[in-house]
């Protein structure tokens, strides 16, 4: 064999320089809680009871306060709404319907009116005498204590008395206060009766929206509204309280020195008024203002009706008057002492 394909021969190719190994693959660490493992898939199963559980318990916690201060709230109002003045029992608004609405109002406090007929010149509300009245009144008291206007009783020492749910009662007057238009009647065994709750007239804006509740025409229990036109208005109103009045005539009174539904007569009475654009008819005298927290502000006590040219009132023209109930409430205790009926001093 010749030198050139022999491996020692001095001329043949070098072998290739050995090639680095591949770097050992790293291994994967191992999870320090195997999910695979028992237990921790316990510890997760525990870790959320533990976060439902304190929801839950932040749930509960949120609704016990809350009970707890609508419980308060609750017996703030019902104190609040339980209180009354002048000794008068009284009633809030209805729940039943919206606060604050005229159909609340009426639910509320429409249980709380009367249409009152009297008869003068006999002594008597059902006999034939030189008169008849038809008015409104509101009751204050649930054994039957009625506010009303002098006028509507006419000189009567008896009245009958429908209530807003069709009764009827024998009313006694009580006491009058022709000064201030105002008297107190007492329905005959009378109770647990639905009594208003008289405001606060004081308080009152122009503005301020207002609900009237009386008996026009006869048309018991009849609902108007509007706002508070004016205060303190100066209202002048025949003071003799035994001038009869037919049901169909306007309660003549002057107003910034024009008369209105006739002549007043020289015997009058001045006092301050609140103005109303409520509707208001003959019929209405004695009735309820109301505010729209269902309280009494004012009783209905003058309104323009216009002649119609056949003697009949032609109607409202918005253009109404009622007495404060701040009058009402300094009177109370007159009125029930007797006042203007010979049974205690007059005011």
């Amino acid at each position: 064999m010749s030198d050139q394909y022999r491996d020692d021969a001095p001329h043949s190719v070098p072998p290739p320089p050995p090639y680095a190994p591949w770097p050992p693959r790293p291994e994967p660490e191992p999870l320090s809680e195997p999910l695979s493992e028992p237990g921790s898939r316990a510890r997760a199963r525990k870790k959320a009871r533990g976060s439902i559980a304190l929801l839950v318990a932040v749930a509960i916690g949120a609704a016990t306060v809350g009970g707890a201060a609508s419980t308060v709230l609750g017996q703030l109002t019902d104190d609040r709404a339980g209180r009354t003045s002048a000794g008068v029992q009284g009633t809030n608004v209805s729940t039943g319907r919206a606060t604050g609405s005229v159909a609340g109002v009426v639910e509320a406090v429409a249980p709380s009116t009367v249409e009152i007929r009297a008869v003068s010149g006999t002594g008597t509300g059902t006999g034939t005498g030189t008169g008849q009245s038809t008015g409104s009144g509101v009751i204050i008291s649930s054994d039957g204590e009625i506010i009303t206007n002098s006028h509507v009783l006419a000189g009567a020492k008896t009245a009958q008395v429908r209530l807003n749910s069709g009764k009827t009662y024998t009313a006694d007057v009580v006491g009058t206060a022709p000064d201030k238009d105002l008297a107190l009647i007492k329905l005959r065994g009378a109770s647990g009766l639905k009594a208003a709750q008289l405001g606060d007239s004081g308080s009152l804006r122009v503005g301020d929206q207002v609900v009237a509740i009386g008996s026009p025409e006869g048309l018991t229990g009849t609902v108007t509204s509007g706002i508070v036109s004016a205060v303190d208005r100066d209202v002048t109103v025949p003071k003799e309280s035994e001038q009869p009045r037919q049901s169909d005539q306007g309660w003549p009174f002057e107003f910034g020195g024009r008369q209105f539904n006739g002549d007043a007569g020289e015997s009058t009475t001045t006092y301050k008024a609140i103005q109303t654009d409520a509707p208001l008819n003959p019929g209405n005298s004695g009735g309820a203002l109301i505010d729209m927290q269902g309280r009494i502000i004012g009783i209905n006590s003058a309104m323009y009706a216009p002649g119609n040219g056949s003697g009949s009132a032609a109607g409202s023209v918005g253009l109404g008057f009622a007495i404060p109930v701040d009058t009402v409430k300094s009177t109370l205790d007159d009125l029930r002492a007797g006042a203007g009926t010979g049974a205690g001093a007059g005011v």
